[in-house]
């Protein structure tokens, strides 16, 4: 009689990519993101807000404080949602970026209700999207699936 041959048991080893930036780099960059992302931020919420008029001194403070309180912001959001799990993680960039492009879109001079909704709008988009990517890329306690 014939039997089949056990099953070899090949241990595999999934192998990550090289990490091509050195710890220096990610440090940097973990400064230098949010501060460039809010300058630019801020520098669009002024212009909507000056509305094609002349630079004053106040649009130049209003925009230097809206890049402050967004780059405070973005850097505490990076840092405290990968702690959280999936749900929860995808959760609160809805709410930053709800927030975010409702904030932009009042200073064009629209309603609070159609800035509201635009904000409801793409953050339901960025919900989805990450929902989904940590969905297939964590196990349910937000544990990376490699």
């Amino acid at each position: 009689m014939a039997h089949a041959a056990p099953a070899s048991r090949k241990v595999t080893t999934r192998r990550r990519t090289p990490d091509v930036f050195s710890p220096r780099t990610h440090a940097m960059a973990k400064v230098a993101v949010p501060v460039v992302l809010g300058l630019v931020y801020g520098y669009w919420a002024a212009a909507n807000r000056r509305d094609a008029g002349p630079i004053t001194g106040w649009n130049l403070l209003f925009g230097f404080l809206t890049a402050l309180v967004f780059a405070v912001l973005y850097a505490a959001v990076r840092e405290v949602a990968p702690r959280l799990r999936r749900e929860l993680h995808a959760l609160l960039w809805f709410a930053f970026t709800g927030c975010a492009i409702g904030f932009l879109y009042s200073q064009t001079g629209e309603s609070v209700l159609r800035s509201t909704g635009l904000g409801l709008v793409v953050g339901a988009g960025v919900l989805v999207t990450l929902f989904y990517r940590y969905y297939t890329h964590e196990d349910a306690s937000g544990r990376r699936l490699d």
